[in-house]
């Protein structure tokens, strides 16, 4: 205890009061040691500045020249506050660390690499089946399904670049798409009296034409592209940040089309299946063309399906029956 310190000397700026982890205080003070150097004895009289309360109350209660070396008052340390030291850690507890719901992907994988760090976890395999069971379920969990990454550094450089896509399409998203100008020189359309004010130029007759047979419900144009997703439709429309940008229908106990068996998880009715809602199908493919549904386009489509089946026309409309006609007739009467 007669060392000496240099008037030069800093000496550790932490404290330990008797309530705190032992292995963690000794680390702290070992660190700063490293850094600015000193003998044996200086150790023990700069360790003696860091206690604090009770702690400095059981320093001075040792017998005098009971220290003879650092060593033995880190053991003695040790002895006396064991009851303080933090349980061990196992490796498995890195499957504890979850996403938290609204928590970012960045601030998720900071959280994910300190605890990492923490239990010194060595096998590439465990920390990325570990991450991939703590993500919440989105896009990015969705690539790490389709595509699985083989170490912790390769989903690092996944994120970074997830990260940066999702930027860019927030930008585009909040940019301000200009509007065509309107063509020069484009004839204005005709007023209501000047239409029929206007004198109709003989025309030649036309000759008969059948009517040509019309789809009963929504007409065949209205209907949107079939597009293909990894997922089923059911399942997609589950999906949180999915379902909150659709419009979901308000419920009907009406059948909503000709098929009185096919249920439709969209409407929640009877009358035709999910794969032929047009509805549905309308707001997917809006989703679509904004990029939001990339992670979940299958990845080969080929050319998308614009026309459907029989069994697609006239649903969501209430069917309540159907009236023949019968067109055509002889010319001269009778």
């Amino acid at each position: 205890m007669d060392a000496v310190i240099p008037a030069t000397f800093v000496g550790p700026e932490v404290a330990f009061t008797g309530t705190e982890d032992p292995e963690a205080h000794l680390t702290a003070f070992h660190t700063h040691m490293m850094l600015v150097g000193g003998s044996d004895a200086v150790r023990c009289k700069l360790f003696m500045s860091t206690l604090v309360g009770t702690a400095m109350d059981w320093f001075i209660s040792l017998p005098d020249g009971h220290v003879t070396s650092f060593p033995q008052l880190m053991k003695l340390f040790r002895e006396q506050y064991i009851v303080n030291r933090a349980p061990p850690s196992i490796s498995y507890d890195l499957f504890d660390v979850r996403q938290y719901q609204g928590e970012s992907l960045k601030e998720f994988l900071n959280r994910f690499g300190a605890q990492v760090v923490r239990l010194n976890i060595k096998s590439e395999e465990m920390m990325v089946h570990a991450f991939r069971k703590g993500i919440v379920p989105g896009p990015f969990s969705e690539s790490l399904i389709r595509n699985h990454p083989k170490t912790f550094g390769e989903i690092r450089r996944r994120v970074v670049a997830h990260i940066a896509a999702e930027g860019e399409v927030y930008e585009k998203r909040a940019c301000v798409v200009p509007t065509r100008p309107h063509a020069p020189g484009r004839p204005q359309p005709l007023r209501v009296h000047e239409a029929t004010t206007e004198k109709k130029t003989p025309t030649k007759q036309q000759l008969y034409q059948p009517r040509k047979p019309q789809t009963r419900g929504h007409a065949r144009e209205n209907v949107p592209p079939r597009h293909e997703f990894i997922v089923e439709l059911k399942d997609l429309i589950a999906i949180p940040n999915i379902a909150e940008r659709l419009k979901m229908p308000a419920k009907s106990d009406k059948k909503l089309g000709p098929n009185k068996n096919a249920w439709c998880e969209f409407h929640q009715a009877f009358g035709h299946p999910i794969r032929n809602c047009l509805a549905l199908g309308h707001q997917l493919d809006e989703l679509v063309k904004s990029s939001f549904l990339n992670d979940y386009l299958a990845e080969s489509q080929g050319a998308l399906n614009s026309t459907t089946s029989g069994e697609d026309q006239g649903h969501e409309i209430p069917v309540h029956g159907e009236v023949h006609t019968i067109a055509g007739g002889f010319s001269g009467g009778g």
